[in-house]
């Protein structure tokens, strides 16, 4: 194929490994018929799998018109002797030719592309990833007996790049099952199957490298990490474990030159499953909200406010029309359990909340000031365009030098709220605290990004009306022998957000 280069593999000595292996094989007591091929091979029942479900894994190929774009002729000074030559080289260039009025314009043309899939209903369901199918006017559905099929889509999620499609037929397709991808193991055989580079039906297999991967992509990462090598065309394929149960959808890759290196990522069976019943029901998604805003529960934070070790997800805001909010989960919570579920990490928290059914009363664990309380929410859903809450402040323009107040202990000078203040820094009527006017640029709070035009709002879950109420609440607790003190810190604006900043 073009654009590919095939090399091919350095012999190993082959004689000495299987001398060693065998003579392991001997002193650890295992038959003799469990030889060094056996080991080299891998597990005999990668060959069952591939039998058993190859015929459910399809290629996916989708097509779109494109505008083609023109070649555009350099923009070059009048007169100049470049000018003509230009003018001429585009004109008889391929594509560029002129009409009797000027340049023609250039037919649209059609774009195709392939990626993978797999049956998951005899009556012709097929999953694949969402951005497989992204901005398709036609996708055809490839099986293994060379058989096409024109397919429907019925419902695709963008934030876990996910998508179902139908097509139909008049015989039953082979179909395969989820499997439980909460069962998996580190360091288990896996088997991936799809259409890498678009060479058809190709199998690779490998192991389970780790669990529970974050890698950006969206809020809801909980990757299955593997070595089986996955390439360009293989998103949207299986996953299989060794009873050949769909574990994974294959997604994503690490790669610098967009070959495999040994690491790649499927979306979990555990997380996809819901999806794909919601999709298949509706057509959309259906996720549960909670309606908080949220930052992780950093080491310094934990500290600062008694909980021991860091966990959990710290609520920096509750929407007013949430389901929070009346249930009575307040600014400064921290939830650590949800619906059973312990909340190791701050990105647990999203992932659980929208995979809970709507409407479902939920019991949520809560600490406040480092004591345990139970709240029970009846959660909402989540709409399409809800985000959460940017954490990152807004930045402000210098201020003139006001009263320092607390500048030898935490670097920052601060200033009581005043109508001349809030023209400044255009903070909203509605923020009450305290204005930082200035940052020492080599101090602890510049490292947190704090700029002049934040608003402290209160100091270890304590409101703070003016400065002498931060200087109070800082010589305390200085006194209690505290490392660090937690500041609610509001933007201008009123988005809210928690920071650690040490005391020493």
């Amino acid at each position: 194929m073009a654009g590919l280069s095939f090399e091919r593999f350095r012999p190993t000595r082959r004689p000495l490994v299987a001398a060693a292996l065998a003579a392991a094989v001997l002193l650890a007591g295992v038959p003799a018929a469990l030889d060094s091929r056996a080991f080299a091979r891998g597990p005999d029942a990668i060959a069952d799998v591939t039998e058993k479900v190859m015929d459910a894994v399809v290629n996916i190929s989708t097509s779109q018109t494109v505008q083609a774009q023109g070649n555009a002729v350099p923009n070059l000074p009048p007169g100049s002797p470049f000018e003509e030559f230009f003018e001429e080289f585009f004109k008889n260039r391929r594509g560029g030719q002129q009409g009797e009025n000027g340049p023609r314009e250039r037919t649209p043309r059609r774009a195709n592309s392939l990626g993978s899939g797999f049956v998951i209903d005899p009556a012709g369901i097929i999953v694949t990833n969402n951005h497989v199918i992204a901005d398709a006017d036609e996708v055809t559905v490839i099986f293994n007996d060379g058989t096409r099929l024109k397919a429907e889509i019925l419902g695709r999620d963008k934030e876990v790049d996910l998508a179902v499609l139908k097509v139909t037929t008049d015989k039953p397709l082979k179909a395969v099952s989820f499997g439980d991808s909460e069962k998996l193991r580190i360091g288990e055989w896996v088997v991936a199957i799809g259409n890498p580079f678009q060479l058809g039906g190709t199998v690779t297999a490998g192991i389970v490298s780790a669990r529970n991967r974050d890698i950006n992509s969206g809020r809801y990462d909980n990757y299955i990490q593997t070595d089986a090598a996955i390439n360009r065309g293989n998103s949207g394929g299986p996953l299989f474990n060794l009873d050949g149960e769909v574990v994974g959808i294959n997604t994503a890759i690490i790669s610098p030159s967009g070959g495999s290196i040994g690491i790649g990522f499927a979306v979990p069976s555990k997380t996809a499953m819901p999806i794909i019943d919601q999709l298949r029901q509706f057509g959309e998604t259906r996720r549960g909200w909670l309606g908080v805003r949220i930052q992780q529960v950093t080491d310094e934070i934990a500290e600062s406010i008694g909980i021991k070790p860091a966990r959990g997800a710290l609520v920096s805001g509750v929407d007013e029309k949430g389901p929070a909010k009346p249930a009575g989960i307040e600014t400064g919570d921290v939830i650590v359990r949800f619906d059973g579920k312990d909340i190791k990490d701050m990105r647990d928290l999203p992932r659980i909340v929208a995979e809970t059914p709507v409407g479902k009363d939920v019991e949520v664990v809560i600490l406040r000031k480092a004591k345990e309380e139970m709240k029970t929410v009846k959660l909402g859903r989540l709409e399409d365009g809800e985000k959460q809450a940017a954490l990152t402040p807004k930045r402000n323009g210098g201020a003139p030098e006001d009263k320092s107040v607390v500048k030898s202990t935490l670097g920052i000078d601060l200033a009581n709220l005043s109508d001349e203040l809030r023209k400044r820094y255009k903070i909203k009527d509605t923020v009450k605290g305290v204005v930082i006017t200035g940052v020492d640029s080599k101090s602890a709070a510049a490292e947190k990004r704090l700029v002049a035009g934040d608003v402290i709002v209160e100091v270890s879950q304590e409101p703070v009306a003016n400065a002498a109420d931060v200087q109070k609440r800082i010589d305390a607790l200085k006194k209690d022998g505290r490392k660090s003190a937690l500041l609610l810190v509001a933007s201008a604006d009123g988005d809210l957000r928690f920071v650690a900043i040490a005391l020493q």
